[in-house]
């Protein structure tokens, strides 16, 4: 089991779980759930739900990784598995991303 927290803009939103490969997890923070003025993490994980369970890695976050050779060199580099999504995505998305998410391995914090 791989946990990693998820921040909007330094703040803690809500965790994201790699049970085993194939069932993931996203849960938001009681605090960040509760409070109706915080936005969703994405439109496709809703805060009408406190904890979204899935098969695969929530597209949402999915998509925050790098393709084709970017994606190789990253894998290469860190020397990760590139089937490992969730492993990837917690090596390059703590710090510099494009939206205001970043995704941090929970033991860092």
């Amino acid at each position: 089991m791989r946990k990693a927290n998820v921040y909007r803009n330094g703040e803690l939103v809500g965790s994201l779980t790699e049970e085993n490969v194939g069932h993931y997890i996203f849960e938001y923070d009681n605090d960040w759930h509760r409070n109706d003025s915080k936005p969703a993490v994405s439109l496709t994980l809703p805060k009408s739900r406190k904890r979204y369970e899935s098969k695969y890695l929530f597209p949402f976050f999915f998509n925050m990784l790098s393709e084709g050779v970017n994606k190789k060199l990253q894998c290469t580099q860190l020397k990760i598995d590139e089937k490992d999504s969730f492993g990837l995505l917690m090596a390059t998305s703590q710090y510099d991303t494009i939206g205001a998410i970043t995704v941090k391995p929970a033991d860092q914090v």
